[in-house]
């Protein structure tokens, strides 16, 4: 006879599953009871305080350049030696017929012409849109006022066609993958490269009559590349797996691409239709496509005490800081001041900050290209000036560089550069009619504070500027000084041929404001006759006087101006001859 006996359940057979199922449904009951319990925003007060400054960049704005932004400046100055006169341009939408590459074309033509006009005035932009669908507010007020007579839009004379003619995306691509798995460790490794090529067309058109020029064409073309590389490494220890992913990409936008199509184009038209050897600006070192990435390497490579040393060298060899100047600490009064006002001479977002965009331009003068076509430093190594011409001092090829020393102790000399804008013949004198309106330029190389005076031939001198419209006398470097500033509605006087003769307009200019040292009659408001002085000269004598020959700069113009030509007289209407009978 069998007995069954029944063993008792242990800890370890039946009871432990079910009290896990039972921490298991009360977890889940406590889950469902908050999921349906409203959060509390007050909890999460203190983590939300941290949005105003977290949602502030971290990085300082910077300009927007390309390879082709000092080629720009150059074309202005090629431009005003060139005397071109202001000419109207407008521009019509660069259209993007492939959808990939979404940005403001037009407006980067803008910008191009604007700084190709800095100092020669060459162009004005007449800003009219037609397209009904992009008309904004100020569209529609001109639509309005123009319909009632109320506003008047100055014929352009030229035009800028263009649009986005292609863009090839993944024209070349390259890839590789590997990895290798074993019992306890698997790995695996990815490289992809690949290349877009983006295609521009422009063309400059006379608006007149709506026909694009032979010749004046640009058709260029600029490749975007993208890579990436990975790795994957995944291990088991035990029972336990561990795995971790590292990579790094690169993708090169399309902006900064056709920013530097558009410049290129620009310059292109513009120098053909001018007929100047715009090829000269084309060829600066600063358009190699190396050399912002250079600079880069050698601003990481030369630390802060480096940066320093040398961007300051830069300042006294281009005028700004005083020669003998210790190296200054970068919270220095004196540094900061420099350093802002060379940020706005050379058009950078001015914060008294030695960063790189600073750095950049205050060495690129000092950078060629050597025999191999690779960039190379002019004078200077990683920790400061050497002293010697090239870094690479086996080559004997003789370097292209600004004219710029680095070890210069003595800045440039202050030269003041006025020229008249009217529309003249080549070679002619420059002569008006009286009553004829005339305009003046005057540009000065360092900032300076500048005073300019007009003569007639009755003995009457004034001064333009400064005057009670523009009272301030501190002047930009390589910026102009327009007489009038006829860019404004309301400009603050006038200057036409007034008497038959010889007027002359002189400017001149000085490190400081030296109004206070002058005689007491040249202290008085401007564009009023100054008693006692009726000539140039004799103001001339009065800042000799009261600052010394090596204390200012002065610079002239003179126009003839000849009595107005007598119309003709019409000629007078015929007798009624007598009816015939």
């Amino acid at each position: 006879m069998n007995t069954a006996t029944t063993l008792p359940r242990g800890p370890g057979r039946n009871g432990a599953p079910r009290r896990g199922a039972a921490w298991l449904m009360l977890a889940g009951a406590l889950l469902l009871s908050a999921c349906t319990t409203p959060l509390d925003p007050r909890k999460d007060a203190s983590l939300q305080q941290a949005a105003y400054t977290t949602d502030r960049p971290v990085v300082r704005p910077t300009r927007s350049v390309s390879s082709f932004s000092d080629s720009l400046m150059c074309m202005d100055h090629m431009l005003r030696a060139a005397q071109v006169p202001t000419t109207l341009i407008t521009s019509k939408q660069v259209i993007d017929y492939s959808s990939r590459v979404p940005v403001a074309a037009k407006d980067m033509i803008i910008t191009s012409l604007s700084q190709m006009s800095r100092l020669s005035n060459a162009f004005r932009y007449v800003d009219y849109e037609v397209d009904i669908v992009r008309q904004d507010t100020v569209q529609n007020l001109t639509t309005i006022l123009l319909n009632n007579n109320l506003m008047q839009l100055q014929r352009p004379a030229l035009y800028v066609s263009g649009a986005i003619a292609f863009v090839d995306q993944n024209v070349v691509t390259n890839r590789f993958d590997a990895g290798t798995s074993a019992s306890r460790l698997d790995t695996g490794y990815s490289r992809n490269r690949s290349a877009t090529v983006i295609g521009l067309e422009m063309h400059l058109g006379d608006f007149r009559t709506r026909t694009l020029i032979p010749g004046l064409d640009s058709a260029n073309e600029v490749v975007i590349g993208s890579g990436s590389q990975g790795l994957d490494v995944a291990g088991r220890i035990g029972s336990y797996g561990v795995n971790f992913n590292v990579g790094r990409d690169y993708a090169l936008g399309a902006g900064g691409a056709m920013r530097t199509l558009i410049d290129l184009a620009t310059i292109e038209l513009v120098g053909k239709w001018a007929r100047v050897p715009y090829w000269q600006c084309l060829t600066l070192e600063q358009t190699h496509p190396d050399f912002q990435r250079q600079m880069r390497d050698w601003f990481d490579e030369s630390g802060g005490v480096g940066q320093a040393t040398l961007v300051q060298n830069s300042l006294i060899a281009q005028g700004y800081l005083q020669a003998g100047t210790d190296l200054l600490a970068l919270d220095s009064p004196a540094l900061r001041t420099a350093l802002t006002q060379f940020q706005i001479d050379s058009l950078l977002v001015p914060t008294g900050v030695l960063d790189f965009s600073t750095y950049e331009r205050a060495m690129r003068h000092f950078v060629t290209l050597a025999p191999d076509g690779s960039l190379q430093r002019v004078g200077w190594g990683p920790s400061g000036p050497t002293g010697s011409m090239a870094e690479n001092k086996g080559d004997s090829t003789p370097v292209r560089t600004s004219g710029l020393v680095l070890t210069s102790t003595t800045p440039p000399p202050r030269r003041i550069d006025m020229q008249i804008e009217n529309a003249l013949p080549p070679g002619m004198e420059p002569t008006f009619e009286v009553g004829e309106q005339v305009f003046v330029s005057a540009t000065v190389s360092r900032t300076s504070h500048m005073y300019c005076y007009f003569a007639d031939p009755s003995g009457n001198v004034m001064r333009l500027t400064p005057n009670q419209v523009t009272p301030h006398s501190l002047v930009a470097a390589n910026q102009a000084l327009r007489l009038p500033d006829w860019l404004v509605p309301n400009p603050a006087f006038i200057m036409d041929a007034s008497r038959p003769g010889t007027e002359r307009v002189a400017c001149f200019a000085a490190e400081t404001d030296v109004l206070p040292r002058l005689p007491a009659p040249l202290q008085g408001a401007g564009l009023v006759n100054i008693p006692g002085y009726r000539t140039i000269e004799d103001i001339d004598k009065a800042f000799q006087q009261g600052v010394g020959t090596s204390g200012y700069v002065k610079s002239e113009v003179y126009w003839k101006t000849q009595p107005k030509k007598a119309q003709p007289a019409a000629a007078a209407p015929a007798a009624p001859q007598p009816a015939k009978r």
